[in-house]
């Protein structure tokens, strides 16, 4: 037995630059992802998906494909294993598309037919290539628009306060302004994988997703078991941004391995992923301003539309951005779906955020064009003191820190409001602003800290880290908890048998986890100051944040940040180039400002993708996409980034244990914006419809006379 101090000395490894502690790993390829994980005896699952948009499978021609070399199934809705989606789960009832060969119907394009299971995943290819399947085809409807016939209002979707054509009639200057944003994918590095196996009378899947606990909870219900006997595990993520949850892949695997009775691994395609996980919906937006000559704000209505699937409700809440940003007299926010023959979508990088506040902040610059006020000091004169719709409290609120912070630093003072008179060669040149806020949360979460013989310590926690450097910011929050050196920290994540905690989503994952740590670190820390020695299966300590996290008291809690850019155009060529771009944050304590600072980049940068480059065209003929890979969806490659610069203020929570608030999402938001608005100040023409296409650029030339 070995006796140990916990107390040495070192503190601040919070808020100190640590790289990842998993980085060596990952960069010499000892980190095994879920797609290439070895296991003795596995199959390989390729899935056939519909070539229809809408109708019923009529055969599916089995037999031909069970004579290839290596085929050892073929499941299909006529004997694939039975599942109950009558439940309700973390995020409410499931999607009906995840019972898998259930039926012959076929909701949209790209909906798995048939899953072939091979010796190979080549094999398993070549014959899901070779498959036969035939079908009923029905008329199918993939249209969208603002306003079509079949839109409705869900239930509580909307907000209001006070009368909006009231205070709009009174206003002396008036925003009335459309914008539409595309449908737009994920497409993280890694693609979606899974691989199931019954080990000992249990469940274990092996796979990529942002929350252990919740797949296989969803994956219990799914299969009718009990939850104890399901393990999922998924140590190593290559991001997920909201598209790593429950997916077919996973339910297929499960069904394979429980008929072979031998180990199945389904990876998904890049084509397959465009169909399977989830996506932004397109949404088209109606953003109605009211001010005084003064600018402040008497009226704020934002109507927001998007699409969804025929079986499964989902809402990309693009109107509810503003309900905590700006006070206005009268305030109306409203979200409305319409269901079409298309895929579920799914939450997206600040879904909802991310489309509403590029509505919402071209509509507050145009408001500031016709005021003659400057962007930034109109949004400061509608700046709340409370919620303006909840009347709650700000838990903190640093908004306009971030526009003084940001407006310093960028040049702000020095910009010549007047469109379109600054010439740089053949470029136009202009700068825009974006305000950006996120909520914040805390979920209940367990979390358990030992104590080893060895001197070191263990912290087991149901984490997940898709690429955030949540793995390193537990081990830094640990660290000072215990105060010891990180070094001293071993932290094991993402195992459902580590028990319940909150999934890496909304940006509530790392302050979930840290205050589970905490509590744990704390518990043990008490333990060990009572002296003896240390066993040699070492000394545990375990928390439950449920009754913590449930007592917090009701504020409005948010990320806040200020977006700028500048945009150059080419009026000649229509091309748009962003030349740099800053961002300034109020975010809660700052963890760790390494990766921090690299998520704040990434969302930055994905904003600027959004804004020029991102949309997944669907062809209404058939229903399916246009171009469904990495070369026919665009996106900004490295080539296409300018400098972009990411800081903060200081804005601790101070109802936090560690006064985190969160980091993930709040990147993005009205990046997109601040673009739009740059480019509208470059040449004096709006931009209401993403993205910013050359092409959209020359139909709009008309407007650049002004600048010569």
């Amino acid at each position: 037995m070995t006796t140990t101090t916990v107390t040495t000395g070192v503190t601040g490894a919070v808020g100190a630059a640590h790289t990842r502690v998993e980085g060596l790993a990952k960069v010499t390829g000892a980190a095994r992802y879920a797609g290439e994980i070895p296991f003795a005896e596995l199959a390989h699952g390729w899935l056939a998906l519909s070539t229809i948009a809408r109708g019923r499978i009529r055969s599916v021609e089995v037999d031909p494909v069970l004579a290839m070399p290596g085929v050892l199934a073929v499941l299909h809705h006529g004997n694939a294993p039975r599942v109950d989606t009558d439940y309700v789960g973390l995020l409410g009832r499931p999607d009906p598309t995840l019972a898998v060969f259930q039926q012959d119907s076929v909701p949209y394009a790209g909906w798995p037919v048939a899953l072939i299971v091979a010796e190979t995943s080549e094999q398993a290819r070549e014959a899901a290539e070779a498959l036969v399947v035939t079908y009923d085809q029905e008329p199918h409807d993939v249209a969208f628009s603002a306003g079509r016939p079949g839109t409705y209002t869900p239930e509580n979707s909307a907000a209001e306060k006070g009368d909006i054509e009231a205070e709009l009639a009174a206003s002396a200057v008036v925003v009335d302004a459309e914008y539409t944003t595309p449908e737009e994918h994920h497409g993280m590095l890694e693609p979606h994988a899974a691989t199931a196996r019954w080990e000992g009378g249990r469940l274990d899947v092996v796979d990529s997703n942002q929350g252990t606990m919740w797949v296989a909870a969803e994956l219990a219900n799914l299969f009718s078991l009990d939850p104890a006997s399901v393990r999922v595990r998924s140590e190593h993520v290559g991001g997920g941004f909201g598209s790593k949850g429950l997916r077919v892949h996973q339910v297929c695997a499960v069904m394979a391995a429980t008929v072979l009775h031998r180990p199945v691994r389904v990876v998904l395609t890049r084509r397959q992923m465009f169909s399977l996980t989830g996506y932004r919906s397109p949404t088209a937006q109606r953003i109605r301003l009211g001010a005084d000559a003064d600018g402040r704000l008497r009226a704020f209505d934002h109507q927001a539309q998007n699409l969804t699937s025929t079986v499964h409700e989902f809402i990309e809440a693009s109107a509810n951005v503003g309900r905590v940003m700006y006070d206005a007299n009268a305030h109306h926010s409203v979200n409305r779906v319409v269901p079409l023959d298309v895929p579920t979508p799914t939450f997206m990088r600040a879904p909802g955020e991310a489309p509403g506040s590029f509505a919402m902040e071209c509509a507050l610059d145009e408001l500031a064009e016709k005021c003659g006020i400057d962007p930034i000091a109109l949004r400061a004169r509608s700046e709340p003191d409370v919620g303006p719709l909840s009347g709650l409290p700000f838990s903190s609120r640093n908004l306009l820190a971030c526009f003084e912070e940001g407006a310093r630093r960028f040049g702000w003072a020095d910009r010549d409001p007047r469109p379109g008179v600054r010439r740089d060669g053949r470029w136009l040149v202009g700068t825009g602003t974006a305000a950006a806020a996120f909520p914040v949360g805390s979920m209940p979460s367990t979390a358990a800290v030992t104590a080893e013989a060895d001197g070191t310590f263990t912290v087991r926690i149901n984490a997940a880290d898709i690429g955030t450097g949540a793995r390193t910011a537990l081990t830094l929050i640990a660290a000072d908890a215990l105060e010891v050196e990180p070094r001293r920290i071993r932290t094991r994540i993402a195992d459902s048998d580590f028990g319940p905690a909150m999934i890496a989503g909304g940006s509530m994952g790392t302050r979930s986890w840290a205050w589970a740590v905490t509590a744990a670190a704390g518990t043990l820390r008490e333990q060990l100051a009572l002296g003896g020695d240390i066993p040699p299966d070492g000394i545990t300590a375990r928390s439950d944040t449920a009754e913590a996290v449930g007592a917090l008291p009701k504020k409005e809690r948010h990320s806040f940040g200020a977006q700028f850019a500048e945009a150059a155009v080419d009026v000649t060529t229509g091309e748009v180039r962003v030349r740099r771009m800053l961002g300034i944050f109020a975010a809660g304590r700052i963890v760790n400002p390494l990766t921090a600072r690299s998520q704040l980049i990434g969302g930055m940068t994905w904003g600027l993708s959004m804004a020029l480059h991102e949309e997944a065209v669907r062809d209404q003929a058939s229903g399916a996409h246009v171009g469904a890979d990495l070369a026919g969806y665009h996106f900004a490659a490295h080539a296409d980034i300018p400098p972009i610069e990411a800081d903060w203020v200081d804005d601790p929570d101070d109802e936090d244990p560690v006064g985190i608030k969160g980091v993930g999402e709040i990147g993005i938001v009205g990046v997109a914006a601040a673009i739009a608005n740059a480019v509208w100040h470059a040449t004096g023409v709006r931009h209401r419809d993403l993205p910013i296409r050359p092409d959209r650029v020359l139909l709009a030339g008309g407007g650049y006379s002004a600048a010569g």
